[in-house]
Formats: C-alpha cells, sequence, structure tokens
C-alpha cells in the first residue's frame, strides 16, 4: 500500500506506474476525489463532536431548553453524517488498496513478457544424442508419477507422485531448506489456510482473488473469509503484522516450507500436459524484514537471487536470469527477477523461481514496523524470492538428466536425499 500523503503530492506519477503495470489510472482520480470528500466530512464529523462535548459540558452544570435542543440538533446531524463518513471510509480503503507499488527506475517500462530483459545465463544447454523424452514420458515409464489416476481423482491438473518421485521431490526440498538454513534463514511451516487480511497484506488481494482457491464454509468464520495460499509468503508476511521491532532485529530472514494451491484460472489453456502448471505442488519460499532503506533492499535482492542461482548451480541445470518489465511484474511489485530453466523436453526455459522487493508496500498494509535508530517508527522493506519449487525442478532435473536408456541420473548433491544416483523403472 502507498502513503496516501506520496498519492497525494505525486499524483502524476503514481498515474504512471498504474497505467504501466496495465490497470486503469482513472482508480488514482476516484481515490483522490474520494479522500478529499472524506477529509472535508472528518472535518465536519470533528467540529460537531467538538460542539457537542462542549455543549454536554454545559449541560452538566445547567440543563435549560436552549442547549438541549441545540444537543439533541448536534446529535441528528451526527446521526446523518457518520454514516456517510463511515461510508467513504471503506471506499477510501478500498481503492487504496487497488493502487499498485510504484516500479523502481531501472525496471523496464513494457505490456507483456516480450518486454522482459534478459540479465545472464549460465550453463549450457545439455547435448544430447538421443532423441530426448518430455516430463510426462520420463515420469510415466520410470513410475514417478501417474496423471491418468491423478485427473481421476482430482480432476484437470490433478497429479500423483509415486515411488522415485516422492523421493526426488522431497530431496529437492531437502536440499534447498539445509541450503537456506546455511545462510541463516529460519525455517517456517506457516498455516496455509489464511484469512482474507493476509492476502491483502501480501498485496496478493485485491488482485488475485480470482486465482485463490476460497473456503465454501467454516464454523469460526460467519463471513466465510478463509482463501488457500498459493505461496507461503502469503502467511509469512503476515507472521508481524502490527508488530513493532527494533532496528537492531533486524534483518529478520525466513523460509517457509508449504503446499501451494493456485487456481490458475488466468492461465487457462497453458500448459494442460504434465506438471509444469498445476493446483497444488511443494515450495520453499524466502522471506526478508530489513531496515526502510532502498539500497540495503537492493543488496538483500541480489542476495536473494544469488541463493536460488546458486542451488540451480549445485544441480547443475542451465538457466537465465530475467528482469521483468512493468506489466509483467505483479502489482506489489517495485522490481522483480525471474529464474527460468532451460527445460529439453518444451525445448524452451521454464520459470522456477521469482525475487522481488516490495519496499514498504506490504508492511503498510500489515502495519510492521521498527524503531529506528534515531528513535522514529519506520514501515519496515519486505522482499520474497522462491527457492525451490518441487514440481518444476522435478521437471528441469528429470529432462537434463535423462540417459538414453530412459533412466535419470540423480543430481550429485541430491544423492544423499534420494537414496540412489540412477532412476529406473522398479516394477
Amino acid at each position: 500500500m502507498l502513503d496516501i500523503q506520496y498519492i497525494r503530492d505525486h499524483p502524476k506519477t503514481v498515474r504512471r506506474a498504474v497505467t504501466s503495470k496495465n490497470l486503469n489510472p482513472k482508480v488514482v482520480d476516484n481515490l483522490l476525489d474520494i479522500d478529499q470528500k472524506r477529509r472535508q466530512l472528518i472535518a465536519q464529523v470533528e467540529d460537531l463532536r467538538s460542539q457537542r462535548n462542549q455543549l454536554n459540558q454545559q449541560l452538566k452544570q445547567k440543563q435549560t431548553p436552549k442547549l438541549i435542543t441545540q444537543s439533541k440538533s448536534l446529535k441528528s446531524k451526527l446521526q446523518d453524517l457518520e454514516p456517510q463518513l463511515n461510508q467513504l471510509e471503506k471506499s477510501f480503503q478500498d481503492l487504496l488498496l487497488q493502487i499498485p507499488n510504484l516500479p523502481l527506475k531501472d525496471v523496464p517500462i513494457g505490456k507483456d513478457s516480450s518486454n522482459n530483459k534478459q540479465v545472464r545465463t549460465w550453463g549450457e544447454k545439455p547435448t544430447l544424442n538421443f532423441e530426448p523424452k518430455n516430463h510426462i514420458e520420463l515420469g510415466t515409464s520410470l513410475g514417478l508419477f501417474d496423471l491418468e489416476r491423478g485427473a481421476k481423482v482430482a480432476g484437470f491438473r490433478g497429479y500423483y507422485l509415486t515411488g522415485d518421485g516422492v523421493r526426488l521431490s522431497l530431496a529437492i526440498m531437502l536440499y534447498a531448506l539445509d541450503k537456506l538454513s546455511g545462510k541463516g534463514f529460519n525455517l517456517v511451516m506457516p498455516p496455509i489456510i489464511n484469512r482474507r487480511s493476509a492476502f491483502i497484506n501480501s498485496g496478493h488481494f485485491p488482485w488475485g482473488e480470482s486465482e485463490t482457491y476460497r473456503l465454501a464454509q467454516d464454523e469460526t468464520d460467519p463471513d466465510n473469509d478463509y482463501f488457500l495460499a498459493g505461496t507461503a509468503e502469503v502467511p509469512l508476511v503476515s507472521l508481524y503484522a502490527n508488530e513493532i521491532f527494533s532496528e537492531k532485529d533486524l534483518p529478520i530472514k525466513m523460509v517457509g516450507f508449504s503446499p501451494c494451491y493456485r487456481r490458475e484460472i488466468g492461465n487457462y489453456g497453458k500448459d494442460t500436459k504434465g506438471i509444469f502448471r498445476v493446483h497444488e505442488f511443494l515450495k520453499a519460499e524466502q522471506v526478508i524484514i530489513c531496515k526502510n532503506d532502498l539500497e540495503e533492499s537492493l543488496q538483500w535482492h541480489e542476495k536473494l537471487l544469488s541463493y536460488a542461482e546458486e542451488i540451480l548451480q549445485d544441480l547443475g541445470l542451465h538457466y537465465r536470469v530475467m528482469l521483468m518489465c512493468t506489466g509483467d511484474m505483479g502489482e506489489p511489485q517495485a522490481k522483480k527477477y525471474d529464474i527460468e530453466t532451460w527445460m529439453p523436453g518444451r525445448q524452451d526455459y521454464g520459470e522456477t523461481a521469482s525475487d522481488s522487493i516490495m519496499t514498504d508496500f506490504q508492511s503498510r498494509r500489515a502495519n510492521i514496523r521498527y524503531q529506528a535508530a534515531d528513535g522514529t517508527l519506520k514501515f519496515a522493506h519486505m522482499l520474497n524470492n522462491t527457492a525451490a519449487p518441487s514440481t518444476r525442478l522435478l521437471i528441469a532435473i528429470l529432462e537434463n538428466y535423462q540417459q538414453a536408456d530412459g533412466t535419470v541420473k540423480v543430481p550429485a548433491p541430491l544423492v544423499p536425499y534420494v537414496g540412489k544416483d540412477l532412476l529406473h523403472r522398479e516394477d
């Protein structure tokens, strides 16, 4: 969430940012219009309340017909204006939540992925002296997953992981968690059934609500406002909501391990086969809370990226780093890198990590502050990064490490977790 005073002072800048993220800039004008009416009404209500308080003091001393009439008149006016103010406050908050974060200056302006910029690549595409299979063929022949029965039970995009498919998937997760724990990140297994407020705090709502599974009924919530999170980022952002830290306590570094649930409504018709785009998967997600200092945030942004790159380099997977343009980066992000890993079966790169600076956009929503060294209270900066998505790295490993005889080598760092160095059919 942006500071309303900043929006008042820099409406043109905010309109440009909204437009650059493919949103309607009229939301800025609507917000400022409501804000002006709201402030005028606040002044009227506060004046009437002040008059009524003064009048009540007089009535304590002496009750006269004139004072009683004036008191009733003020009460009537307040009863008329306060509901109007409440409605304006609601409209104001709703519109404020529709304003996206401002992109940083080095973010390319563009409408879609065609405007993203390649920053660098690492490694080489594997040389396969045979016709490579895709992950569907490999996984099926090796008994690593069952898509047909997955669809029968869970519907479209459903799947079962089986045998070594389970072992390899968990190996990826455990390796990533061990790697990041060794870099000082606290391991967290967060709740994935979250209140609406958590999705608002992280910036996934209002824009991503249609992509989110909502619980139909919950006896603890009469509004039925619980949802399934598509990333551990959602609960991790709200872990410290409404709390105040000391500057010396920062940064706070967390890596969440959780199942993730996504409706994929916006991607209907894309990647309809296999496990590249599914409704549920496991993921390790990093979240950092740090000082409200852009230079420090930029340093953490690069560090988070390097951690994700290190995992891929350890696994020997060729990838490229992309700087996302304004129209492809998401509403809450100020700057975002994607890592796309080479997948021979697709003959293309596939996204396996997203690394984002949120500045104080999330902390303002979640009300996460810290007391700076000079005694002032500041909203913290927040960042997040995908350390390892289970299914997509599973695809990359299967397709890049396949052998001519249909077996798949296990990357050396994962062998201790899997318990073998070669995947083959076990009948």
